[in-house]
């Protein structure tokens, strides 16, 4: 190539580089330059910036963004924010996000710390349609359903209420008093409170409202009136800084100390790590709830940049502790990230509102966010594994978590416990739950757990009320002392009252009250005496107090301390001496079954026996007294006939059998009826009296007679009676002269009476029952459980049995009557298998006789020239005929005897019988045909040398033919 044709590309090449280059670079510039676009997005942050949640809360936002932009770097949105104190005020935090939504128009706000901040800014989002998204506002008063773009990043108040319950469930509590803050944070949770108490039957007998601003002398106040009530179990529902100061006076005035058991809501306890530890101190032994945080790897490594970065920027605090709202913060942040990338949120400006008139305020100044609907939509789907654990929004606000249950030691707090909703209180979530808590250090530096109530040492004694017209004075007898101006209570039910409040494990004073006006009279009667016990007057009711279904609305009664039941009192009468008892032991219809089966056997064996056993045959009236003399001698086994037949004796083996049971039984009744039961009631059942409408007695008291016309008994025909006194008169007048014939009351009563007319009446046992005397108690008291314990010790001891001789209601050498124990009529059911194998044996003996019979005889059943009739009376004359072919007849003197004399000669004939051998008697006369007798002997003597029996004569028909 030639030199100057060389130099000459160089150059050109030169020239042409620099469009090289750009046409290189330019792309990738291009490229660059659209990753490096992003969306900002204006979100507005509205906190107290001077609290501690408040600067928490902004560092971990802060944090959030930077964490997920960082990790998210292709995402095209940018969070910006816009901070603005609201100063811990309301309408501070109004001003702040009113200038946020009219002035820079935020997408959203972040914030605001308090409650009562919230509601008027949950207003403003809603015209503005921009959501609003609080990690600090608990209230119940707030509600997504009533403030559609609020959003609740954290827990509602209301969620923690099962946790508590479960924890005052499991210590058997039953009395709780909450302690909470005059506001809406207070107020809120108080109705989820004793909705949860009362399905567990926890009662809470008095609120504890603590003012938001309340001085110390306030507080300590309100902590004196709580020393003055039983209940020692107190529920804290309180923010830190009026929460430490009430732990504080509580400690100085002894309330932290062992009995006493205080359980914090996560509004205290989420913040325990970071308060002071001199407040820690005067918190020992206090339980709380707060939300479970997962322990992982990833929240412990940002605890540790969060640390060091807020140290940074609040060198002032030292030891800074992150709480669970700061975690709230982090994850709500995160939320809001992702929801604003996925709506493809940006800074639109709002559409002004057309209804603003120009005389309108700033409040009505602000348009309305175009994004607001999609970014709502965006945040509510959004669910994720934050720092907190599952972070997912259920109906505007966080589903409902794990609570851990915590219990200050030392310096800080134990895990002792996790609740959950499906498995309840568990020692830990995972491998395998465990139904227990951990071990507790409860106030006063003890495990045993408080017992939850306690009498007041600078209380009042108990008012125990009592009757004063008691009907029996050996229960309780009210004297009073007019000179000394003082009041005796005595009797039964008082000294088990005295036995059984000693048996307690502590000490509680209580002094007798009568139930009485300003003269000494009764003041109502015992139902009136157990409503004083609802209304308040009287902390508890002894006495002869009955216990009922009705009763027990009103009061709690502790279990019965005398035997239960409604006894039914009648007249006696002495069995022993009555002339037909000996009638008694069986019923009329087993009397009237065994004397027509006695005849029928009777009857059978003569059946079986009559044509072969001499001794059942003879004139009709011998016949028919043999049949019943034997039937009935067989009772005693005292018959001498003699069975031939084999049928007969399988009959008689059968029937001596269902004699022997019977005989039996009638001796044993009978026994029974003359040496054991001397005397016996006149009347033994409530239907008899029903029945016959016999007037009855009961004890003048409302219940009885209630219960004696559900029983059916008519109204007319019951008499109210005073005492024991007058009891007696009725009887002795009997129901037809204007008295009655049996009474009713309760099983104590009747056993006094019996204890003064012990051989006059006896008791039978009614049908309806009651429970007994108990004591009453208001509903819910925490008293009445011990008191039934006691009770059990006082009645299965030996001291029950003292206090019963001391006041004579010992009962042991009366008699007492029920049905169990006396020996009823024997009837025909017990015997019912007897007689059916009887009757079985009988019919099938018959049956098998006439069988056998009518076999023999068929020649006349077979006979056509005859009537039915004729048959008959052919066959009854054949059944009345000896049979002789039977072994009972095959004796010598029986065969016809050979003579050649003139004398008598009997055969064995029967000639109204056909087919059956006859007895024929033969007379040598004068007169005798002696063609006839030679060929009568003729016949004999052949009989006999072919060995035949003479008996074993010829057919009718051959004798017919003799006689031709």
């Amino acid at each position: 190539m030639p030199k100057k044709l060389k130099h000459l590309n160089v150059h050109a090449f030169l020239l042409s580089f620099p469009q090289i280059l750009w046409v290189l670079i330019l792309p990738s510039q291009i490229v660059s330059a659209q990753k490096n676009t992003t969306i900002p997005v204006n979100v507005g942050v509205v906190l107290d910036m001077d609290t501690w949640i408040g600067k928490m809360g902004l560092s971990c936002i802060s944090m959030a963004l930077s964490d997920f932009y960082s990790s998210h770097s292709d995402y095209k949105t940018r969070i910006v924010l816009n901070n603005r104190d609201s100063k811990k005020d309301v309408v501070g935090a109004a001003a702040a996000a009113l200038d946020l939504l009219k002035n820079t128009e935020v997408q959203a706000i972040m914030g605001p710390v308090s409650s009562t901040q919230a509601e008027f800014i949950n207003d403003l989002g809603d015209k503005a349609r921009v959501p609003i998204i609080s990690f600090s506002t608990t209230s119940t008063f707030l509600s997504p359903l009533s403030s559609p773009y609020f959003i609740r990043a954290t827990q509602n108040d209301s969620s923690q209420v099962k946790a508590i319950s479960s924890i005052v469930k499991a210590f058997g509590w039953r009395e709780v008093v909450p302690i909470y803050v005059d506001n809406q944070l207070g107020e809120g949770i108080l109705p989820f409170l004793t909705d949860a108490f009362d399905e567990i039957k926890a009662r809470i007998p008095y609120r504890s409202v603590i003012p938001s601003l309340a001085t110390d002398e306030q507080i300590v106040a309100e902590l004196h009136k709580l020393m003055t009530i039983q209940t020692r179990v107190f529920i804290v529902h309180l923010l830190p800084s009026l929460g430490s100061r009430l732990f504080a006076k509580a400690k100085q005035l002894g309330m932290m100390g062992a009995g006493y058991a205080w359980i914090c809501t996560d509004a205290l306890t989420d913040e325990l790590n970071s308060i002071d530890p001199s407040i820690i101190d005067t918190m020992q032994g206090v339980l709380g709830v707060r939300p479970h945080v997962p322990n992982t790897a990833e929240l412990q490594s940002f605890i540790k940049r969060w640390k060091l970065k807020f140290q940074q920027s609040n060198p002032d605090i030292v030891n800074p502790q992150l709480n669970v709202f700061g975690l709230w913060a982090y994850d709500s942040a995160t939320a809001l990230a992702m929801a604003i990338e996925e709506a493809g949120v940006s800074n639109i400006g709002f559409d002004q509102m057309s209804d603003i008139s120009g005389n309108s305020t700033d409040l009505e100044s602000f348009g309305v966010s175009r994004n607001g609907p999609k970014l709502l939509q965006a945040m509510l789907g959004t669910a994720f594994q934050g720092l907190s654990g599952d972070f997912n929004i259920v109906d505007g606000q966080l589903e409902s978590p794990v609570y851990d249950i915590v219990n200050v030691i030392g310096n800080g707090v134990k895990e002792i416990g996790v609740w959950t909703a499906d498995k309840g209180i568990v020692r830990q979530i995972n491998p395998i739950p465990i139904k227990k808590l951990g071990t507790i250090l409860w106030p006063g530096d003890t495990a045993t757990p408080p017992k939850g109530w306690a009498i007041p040492k600078n209380g009042k004694k108990l008012r125990i009320g009592v009757p004063v017209n008691s009907r029996f004075n050996q229960l309780v007898k009210v004297t009073r002392n007019s000179q000394t101006n003082t009041t005796m209570v005595e009797g039964y039910c008082i000294d088990i009252f005295d036995a059984v409040m000693a048996l307690l494990p502590y000490a509680v004073p209580y002094e007798y009250v009568p139930f009485a006006t300003s003269d000494g009279m009764s003041a109502g009667n015992y139902n009136d005496l157990v409503y004083q016990v609802y209304l308040g007057n009287f902390d508890a009711v002894a006495g002869d107090i009955t216990i009922t279904a009705n009763r027990s609305l009103y009061v709690d009664f502790s279990l019965a301390y005398t035997e239960s039941g409604i006894g039914m009192i009648v007249p006696t009468d002495n069995q022993s001496r009555n002339t037909w008892i000996f009638l008694k032991p069986l019923t009329w219809d087993l009397w009237l079954t065994s004397f027509l089966a006695f005849v029928a056997i009777g009857l059978l064996i003569w059946v079986l026996e009559h044509r072969i056993n001499d001794e059942f045959r003879g004139p009709p009236l011998h016949q028919i007294g043999m049949i019943l003399w034997f039937s009935f001698s067989t009772m005693v086994f005292a018959h001498k006939e003699k069975i031939v037949s084999n049928l007969a004796r399988f009959v008689l083996v059968i029937w001596f059998l269902v004699v022997f049971v019977l005989t039996q039984s009638y001796t044993a009744s009978l026994t029974t009826r003359l040496t054991v039961q001397q005397l016996q009631p006149t009347i033994t059942s409530v239907d008899e009296l029903i029945k016959t409408r016999a007037y009855v007695g009961y004890q003048n008291v409302s219940y009885l007679s209630k219960i004696l016309l559900q029983m059916g008994f008519d109204e007319s025909r019951l008499v109210a009676y005073h005492s024991p006194e007058e009891l007696n008169d009725l009887f002795t007048k009997g129901s037809r002269n204007g008295g009655i014939a049996a009474a009713f009351d309760g099983i104590p009563y009747m056993k006094l009476i019996l204890g003064t007319y012990c051989s006059k009446y006896t008791m039978v046992q009614a049908k309806y029952k009651t429970d007994g005397f108990g004591f009453a108690f208001p509903i819910g008291s925490p008293l009445a459980p011990d008191v039934s314990r006691a009770i059990l010790n006082v009645t299965q001891g030996s001291q029950i049995l003292e206090i019963e001789k001391k006041w004579h209601l010992e009962t042991s050498s009366c008699q007492d009557y029920s049905a169990s124990s006396t020996p009823g009529s024997l009837d025909i059911g017990s015997f019912r298998g007897l007689f059916l194998i009887m009757g079985i044996t009988a019919i099938s003996a018959f049956i098998i006789h006439w069988t056998m019979f009518l076999y023999e005889h068929w020649n006349v059943v077979t006979n056509y020239n005859s009537s039915t009739w004729d048959k008959i009376i052919g066959l009854s004359r054949c059944f009345d005929c000896k049979d002789v072919t039977r072994h009972t007849y095959r004796k010598p003197d029986m065969r016809v005897a050979k003579t050649t004399t003139g004398g008598d000669k009997e055969v064995s004939c029967c000639s109204h019988c056909p087919g059956s051998p006859v007895t024929i008697s033969l007379q040598a006369s004068p007169h005798t045909n002696p063609s006839f007798s030679s060929r009568m002997e003729h016949n004999l003597t052949i009989s006999e040398q072919h060995e035949i029996p003479s008996y074993e004569s010829d057919s009718p028909n051959q004798e017919g033919n003799t006689h031709q």
